[in-house]
């Protein structure tokens, strides 16, 4: 839980500029239907340089 809210407040702090200029974010959502169901995923991400986080399911 720990490790989920450093990763998030790193984003909040990227994305607001506070270390330097605002990234911009990325998100993604996919849906997909299959012969076992449905399902359902998403994710955000920042790139900023040669680094690169990702945070999805």
């Amino acid at each position: 839980m720990r490790l989920v809210f450093l990763i998030s407040a790193g984003f909040v702090l990227a994305g607001c500029g506070a270390d330097g200029e605002p990234v911009q974010p990325s998100m993604s959502a996919n849906v997909g239907v299959g012969s076992s169901g449905t399902y359902v995923g998403g994710g955000v991400g920042l790139r900023r340089g040669g680094l690169g986080v990702y945070l999805g399911i």
